[in-house]
């Protein structure tokens, strides 16, 4: 996708949204850290 077609895209998306702030630590981030990451699916079949 050309960037100026993704830009344009993400200000469509964007253009009536409303910010939410949210205070506290990352659930993701703590468990990426703590080598808990992404576990990979299990084959399907």
């Amino acid at each position: 996708m050309p960037k100026t077609l993704a830009t344009a895209a993400v200000d469509r998306l964007l253009h009536q949204a409303h910010i939410v702030l949210a205070e506290g630590s990352s659930l993701r981030l703590t468990q990426a850290n703590s080598g808990q990451g992404v576990v990979p699916l299990a084959p399907a079949g």
